[in-house]
């Protein structure tokens, strides 16, 4: 609830400590060397860390997060019901409650607002416990009032997660949709294919040490980086992270539409031998770390063909087997010269497997488009719900 707002008939507004008893006081933090591993949960601000050999708390109580990024992101539950036998550290409140539906209540409420205005910190935020107790809760004055709003939204919130559940699985299955298609063509593949090193098909450029002193957040040139690659293939734009540049630019060094490029450091997992191709002539720039990859003369290539070469498992494995480093994997234009590919001799055949792929990566991201609307319709019918909960309109 807002401050300001009017109180509902058969409802009143008060405060948490008005309505809970706060445990904080038994609560123990243990470090990781110290834990000893057991059946017992070990919560922290957003759920449990680990599990323990011994526990502080028996019985059912509130967890409120204190402190964490999720206090404004929401990015994980806030407010979340515990049972049983378990142990909580300093990183949540512990509020103990009369009954079941009042805890239950209060933690849907505590769904249904933003705690902003509550914490403290940007980099560190934290809901203290004075702020905590600050909190103005209305609820209704009946215990059958209650009950009928948690069975409510119980029940429709059950719904929801089922349907999002299913929603997202189906998200994935038209993700691998695409991927089991495009194995499938380099591994069943007819007559016309050859196998051939990569070496005996193009060449791989290094990119140009740009130096960072003449790096910009806006320019008419940008600064490709692996952090410009998904790690399925294509173009990323970084958006307000994009790195341009103003100093001088060497020839050879500015891209043209259609370039391939690949990733040679895994910047992130799975980055190493991702491809792009230049989305638009004369403003990208070929950067360190990156593999220009343009045909040897005679050789049968279409950079649209092999971009989705790069994209198959068995090169990527390959590419990642045969790179150096531990934290962070680091590849060079002869070991990756060295990786076997397949491909068909005929261009007219790479040019139709490229048209087959493309229609069917633009059915399936029709697909994953309706699915993430559906789940962003079912968020929004959890809020609505939560809005009439708290409003007394439901």
């Amino acid at each position: 609830m807002s401050k300001g707002a009017a109180v509902k008939v058969g409802w009143t507004e008060g405060t948490l400590d008005q309505i809970a008893d706060n445990l904080d006081s038994r609560r123990v933090p243990i470090t990781k060397t110290d834990r000893a591993s057991g059946p017992y949960p070990y919560y922290g601000a957003s759920g449990i860390v680990d599990y323990v050999s011994d526990y502080i708390f028996d019985g059912e109580t509130l967890l409120i997060s204190e402190d964490g990024a999720n206090l404004l992101a929401r990015a994980t539950p806030v407010a979340f019901s515990v049972s049983g036998k378990y142990w909580v550290n300093n990183h949540a409140h512990v509020l103990k409650f009369a009954d079941r539906t009042t805890q239950r209540f209060v933690e849907f409420f505590f769904q249904s607002i933003k705690l902003d205005e509550y914490i403290t910190g940007a980099a560190q935020p934290k809901l203290t416990q004075a702020a905590l107790n600050s909190i103005p809760v209305l609820i209704p004055d009946s215990i059958i009032e209650r009950e009928y709003i948690v069975g409510i939204l119980d029940e429709a919130f059950d719904g929801i997660a089922t349907a999002k559940a299913n929603a997202e699985k189906n998200l994935q299955n038209a993700r691998a949709l695409f991927e089991s298609h495009l194995q499938a063509v380099f591994t069943q593949r007819g007559e016309g294919w050859v196998e051939r090193p990569l070496a005996e098909l193009c060449y791989i450029k290094h990119g140009f040490a740009f130096k960072s002193e003449f790096f910009t957040d806006r320019g008419d040139y940008v600064m490709l980086t692996p952090g410009n690659f998904y790690e399925s293939g294509g173009y990323r734009d970084r958006g307000e992270k994009q790195n341009y540049y103003r100093g001088e630019i060497p020839r050879g060094y500015v891209l043209e539409k259609g370039d391939m490029l690949i990733a040679m450091t895994e910047q992130a997992a799975g980055l190493l031998g991702s491809p792009i191709l230049i989305p638009e002539s004369n403003k990208f720039l070929h950067n360190q770390r990156l593999g220009l990859v343009t045909k040897k003369p005679g050789v049968p290539w279409r950079n649209e063909f092999f971009f989705h070469v790069f994209n198959t498992q068995a090169v990527r494995k390959e590419i990642h087997d045969g790179a150096s480093g531990v934290k962070v994997r680091h590849t060079s234009p002869t070991k990756i010269g060295n990786v076997v590919v397949s491909f068909p001799t005929s261009v007219s055949e790479q040019r139709a497997i490229v048209s087959g792929l493309t229609n069917l990566k633009k059915e399936t991201q029709h697909i994953e488009s309706l699915y993430r609307q559906k789940l962003a319709a079912l968020d929004a019918l959890k809020k609505s719900l939560l809005d009439q909960a708290f409003t007394g309109v439901l």
